[in-house]
């Protein structure tokens, strides 16, 4: 089973004119409950269903499996999901040996820009990209699961 190892951050510098290829996401969860979340995402013209087990270290890991299914199956699987869908567009940007995915969010999370990191073990390093802020590694409100449920229109900022 694969373990994700990844690193959140919010983004306070210019990311688009840096990025290699920009996407268009949409997803949905089927199951979205502690510890555990079942995810249906449209990405461009590509479907894929994902499954996630419990944060550990602090956030740092958690089990991933995902699935790429085609794109009529996951339309279909969208609408089992919960009312509430994630919006947003994803860029890619290299920063020495590691890609950083910049997440721009809109509707009820317009406005809220979170950048990741995967990395190949905990003590992985990373190079600086030059737009990552503040480290939300292991902030719930931050996961996508929990924008559906409360989306940043709604925090007291």
């Amino acid at each position: 089973m694969a373990q994700e190892i990844e690193r959140k951050f919010l983004v306070i510098g210019e990311y688009k004119s840096k990025a290699y290829v920009c996407h268009h996401i949409s997803q949905g969860y089927i199951c979205s409950e502690s510890g555990r979340t079942v995810r249906v995402r449209i990405r461009d013209n590509e479907g894929f269903l994902t499954i996630k087990g419990p944060s550990e270290d602090g956030g740092l890991s958690r089990f991933e499996w995902e699935k790429e299914i085609p794109v009529t199956e996951a339309k279909q699987l969208m609408k089992l999901c919960n009312e509430e869908k994630i919006d947003k567009n994803r860029y890619l940007v290299k920063s020495g040996d590691h890609v950083f995915e910049v997440d721009e969010f809109f509707g009820e999370n317009e406005g809220l820009v979170v950048a990741e990191v995967e990395l190949k073990s905990i003590n992985d390093t990373y190079d600086d990209p030059g737009f990552i802020g503040k480290e939300v590694t292991g902030d719930m409100r931050y996961y996508n699961s929990h924008l559906m449920k409360m989306p940043f229109c709604k925090w007291d900022k």
